[in-house]
């Protein structure tokens, strides 16, 4: 079987079992993305990029049950189940085990206009109040284990720190300029060195956790009573697991750069008093300018892209180094 068999397959409504009007596509850099009618089904390129890994079935099969045993925590109601798909005859079948060459990953189709990032001119400071309030509730439900405690300590937030730094530099003169990178890097190392107790203090306090590690507008939907949270990360630990104020600095810093400061500041308010989390803003600010500099560097890295339309390289530049800049501006408040 090869990667055109399988995306015909997929492709075709008459083998899933609600037999859906059409079947739409969507790619990204590590996934395909099977929309029907009601259901979704989202299977995993075979690719290694380092950071992560599915090249082999084996591989595949776990870090799907990963995504659906991680991303229930959140959205039980979307993530539904783990779906086989083998060959038999010649022939692939949906929901076979007999032989097995492919897993998906069963998901309830949801609204893709109550996407926050889709509606943003319309969602409220009371909506975002709401979106805090939820995800507290969510995760003091998730416990703060020995195994999530060892990604909490200064030490291992001063290397994923560094690592951007050190991943950035070649931008410098780019969408990055000098005494940007010098500032925020300078001030972030010294928030490090400063606030030792703080890092330890939240250690202690148990807000280290499994979190969602990618939590920003477009992994949120409102649909009339219900939140849902989706797209966790599942293929590395490392960017999951840390500092709740992590995630709720990422949602907050993405309503920054999306010009609704408001949103992230009723988000981050409800957060607070739902969690009863004293020392979160004591520490979200370098939280901020953390996502922020992530943000811009992941964006940087499509600059490296030779075959790049001249089109979408601008347009990354640009938004690389807003990035930046908001990183940087951060660092004086």
């Amino acid at each position: 079987m090869n990667n055109e068999e399988l995306l015909a397959f997929f492709m075709n409504p008459e083998v899933y079992p609600d037999k859906p009007a059409r079947v739409d596509l969507v790619q990204t850099h590590i996934s395909w993305v099977f929309i029907g009618d009601q259901i979704v089904y989202k299977v995993k390129k075979p690719v290694d990029f380092g950071f992560l890994d599915f090249s082999t079935l084996e591989k595949r099969a776990y870090y799907v049950a990963e995504e659906l045993r991680l991303n229930a925590r959140f959205s039980p109601e979307v993530y539904l189940a783990v779906v086989p798909v083998s060959l038999v005859g010649g022939s692939l079948r949906l929901g076979d085990k007999s032989n097995i060459v492919e897993y998906a990953l069963k998901m309830r189709r949801i609204s893709e206009e109550n996407m926050l990032y889709k509606r943003l001119d319309l969602v409220t400071p009371a909506d975002m109040a709401r979106v805090g309030a939820h995800v507290a509730r969510l995760y003091a439900g998730i416990p703060s284990d020995e195994r999530a405690r060892a990604f909490g300590g200064l030490d291992t937030v001063a290397t994923n720190v560094i690592e951007n730094f050190d991943q950035t530099r070649k931008y410098i003169g780019g969408p990055l300029s000098q005494a940007t990178f010098e500032r925020i890097e300078t001030w972030s190392r010294a928030f490090m060195d400063q606030q030792a107790a703080l890092f330890e203090r939240r250690l202690q306090e148990g807000c280290i956790k499994d979190c969602h590690g990618d939590l920003h507008l477009q992994h949120i939907c409102m649909e009339e009573d219900k939140i849902f949270i989706f797209d966790c990360i599942e293929f590395n630990e490392r960017f999951r697991f840390g500092d709740v104020a992590a995630d709720v600095a990422f949602l907050a810093m993405d309503c920054d750069f999306n010009g609704r400061p408001e949103l992230g500041e009723a988000f981050v308010t409800a957060y607070t008093r739902a969690a009863g989390d004293t020392t979160l803003p004591e520490i979200l600010t370098f939280y901020k300018v953390y996502r922020a500099y992530v943000r811009a560097k992941v964006t940087s890295f499509l600059l490296d892209d030779e075959g790049l339309e001249p089109r979408v390289r601008q347009e990354a530049f640009a938004r690389a180094k807003r990035y930046y800049d908001l990183a940087e501006g951060y660092c004086s408040e």
